[in-house]
């Protein structure tokens, strides 16, 4: 006879990926921040460099000069994402879905780490500044590559499950 006394796993096993996110993102905030002035620039190459900034807007300083509004903006659409996504994992199984679960702490994890800046400095630290041939790249840090990251998953994972689910012709 089957126990469904206990509730089946989530995918919520999956926020320690979150936490990993959110540890690294501000762990290399506070030493960026630490050792870095404002603007300060350390190249570490011929095409990366790192570089303090501030960025009061999304991305690609989407908003950074909206006259301050923006940050409870943003504060407020992180919290919205964050419980959504902690929704969605909850109503995943644990197992079955690794590329949308992994996708999803990694966009959580970045969501809560911008977030942590926003709503405790006014902006977000970015320090990874890549250029090339005097192009330069938007800066952008740890929290940024886990949200980019995760969503290039989440088109992986719906691309394989349209093609799972796709019936043959005929």
């Amino acid at each position: 006879m089957k126990d469904d006394s206990f509730p089946k796993p989530t995918a919520l096993v999956w926020l320690w990926l979150s936490m990993i996110v959110v540890a690294a993102d501000q762990l290399t905030k506070w030493f960026i921040v630490n050792q870095f002035e404002l603007y300060e620039v350390l190249p570490l190459g011929s095409m990366l460099e790192l570089t303090r900034l501030h960025n009061t807007g999304a991305a690609f300083s989407l908003l950074a000069q909206a006259g301050g509004w923006q940050r409870w903006f943003f504060v407020g659409l992180a919290g919205t994402i964050s419980v959504a996504i902690i929704w969605w994992l909850y109503t995943l199984p644990a197992r079955g879905n690794p590329w949308l679960s992994i996708g999803l702490a990694m966009i959580l994890g970045g969501a809560i780490g911008n977030g942590i800046d926003r709503l405790t400095q006014g902006h977000v630290v970015d320090f990874l500044h890549f250029h090339w041939q005097g192009w330069y790249y938007p800066a952008f840090n740890v929290a940024d590559i886990a949200i980019t990251s995760g969503a290039i998953m989440l088109v992986i994972d719906a691309l394989m499950h349209t093609r799972r689910t796709k019936v043959p012709p005929g």
